[in-house]
């Protein structure tokens, strides 16, 4: 996002450390805490080519996704045997869509994504430097209808131990931006001396969450 190119490169290379090849424990298990309805529009910010995606078609009949990379979009298509229909939008992106599921390639900022009723963030808040998160959650929150819920997945750990993305977003830092939010945290998860990111990477602490959050 600040640098495009980093993430271009990463899906070139397939340097897929963020990717999860399954659909997120998390996410099944906290979906029901956004109190969903078949008919809420969702939007999965930064998708790639989430499982996620495909869980989530499963319950709405509109779930829509943005993604920088071209060659993400491409495969989470050709992964599920999908033939979308692809569409040219003014120059800058391109628009996938099957059955429930639009995903627009491009920034984020410019992709002309429809109002929804349910943001699912797992790797985009986490994704972004510090000084990208005031205008993006400016940004979800000019795409949330009335009611608008976003289910988060955060990541906290001490910034100075290791460089992100993905990068420590805490819940003080939360509050602030999204102040006009009820916030709840649903699940901390706090890694023991096993996990990768202690064992290998030499952090103190790290703990994955994830809050619910409900506009007023």
């Amino acid at each position: 996002m600040r640098d495009p190119e980093f993430w271009h490169n990463k899906w070139a290379e397939n340097q897929l450390g963020f990717h999860l090849d399954d659909v997120n424990p998390l996410l099944v298990k906290y979906w029901p805490n956004t109190k969903p309805d078949y008919q809420d529009k969702v939007f999965v910010p930064l998708c790639g080519k989430s499982e996620d995606l495909v869980w989530l078609a499963a319950k709405h009949g509109d779930v829509q996704g943005v993604e920088l990379s071209n060659i993400a979009v491409r495969a989470f298509f050709a992964e599920h045997f999908y033939t979308p229909m692809v569409m040219p939008i003014n120059g800058q992106h391109e628009l996938f869509q099957f059955d429930e599921l639009s995903i627009y390639t491009g920034d984020l900022f410019t992709a002309p994504i429809k109002p929804v009723d349910i943001v699912y963030d797992r790797a985009s808040l986490v994704a972004l430097p510090p000084e990208m998160r005031v205008d993006y959650a400016n940004r979800i929150k000019s795409l949330l209808n009335p009611g608008g819920r976003i289910l988060l997945v955060s990541l906290d750990y001490p910034q100075h131990e290791m460089a992100g993305p993905p990068f420590s977003v805490a819940e003080q830092e939360i509050h602030a931006l999204y102040p006009e939010f009820k916030i709840t945290k649903l699940y901390r998860d706090e890694a023991n001396d096993n996990h990768p990111k202690i064992a290998n990477k030499g952090l103190s602490r790290f703990a994955e969450e994830v809050y619910l959050l409900e506009s007023n």
